[in-house]
């Protein structure tokens, strides 16, 4: 497979997402929420050293190192999987490229910050979900994207498994 398209895919998403990281620090304050939909959704400047969820941002900085070879590893993992992929194997393309996309948008800021730059906050009364940003955004799309790709391959090749199986 040709695999140009899907590596400017990614790179459009870590363009948009280091843009918006860009105005994020330039226009927010972390003390400030700036309301867009009130009671839903605000834009928040917020550092996470962690990953996901925050997790194992407190870990007193060897996470820094691990994150970015971690990011690095993972994204050359995924080029290397979409060099190998069929022609009509678009959608897991599209989903490949998405997570690659987000990973190495977080990845330059790991390497760049030191943190990972998130502006996006989503709430309803009490809960709040995790402040984000657009490479996080891609990764969760590209993730159901793999997801449905692969249920929807399997269903085609359910007649040809073995019954043992």
């Amino acid at each position: 497979m040709r695999i140009g398209r899907w590596l400017t895919l990614s790179g459009l998403v870590v363009v948009i997402d280091q843009v918006s990281k860009w105005a994020a620090q330039a226009y927010l304050d972390p003390a400030r929420p700036v309301p867009v939909v009130r009671g839903f959704f605000d834009l928040q400047l917020a550092h996470n050293t962690g990953a996901a969820f925050s997790l194992l941002a407190d870990a007193g900085g060897w996470q820094r190192i691990f994150f970015v070879a971690l990011g690095a590893v993972v994204s050359l993992g995924i080029v290397w999987w979409l060099r190998r992929l069929q022609p009509h194997e678009r959608w897991l393309a599209l989903g490949l490229s998405l997570v690659l996309g987000g990973a190495v948008g977080n990845l330059v800021d790991r390497i760049r910050w030191g943190h990972v730059v998130d502006f996006i906050h989503l709430y309803h009364g009490p809960w709040h979900w995790p402040t984000f940003n657009v490479a996080d955004s891609a990764i969760t799309v590209g993730a159901i994207l793999l997801i449905g790709a692969e249920l929807l391959g399997q269903r085609g090749r359910g007649k040809q498994r073995d019954p043992a199986l």
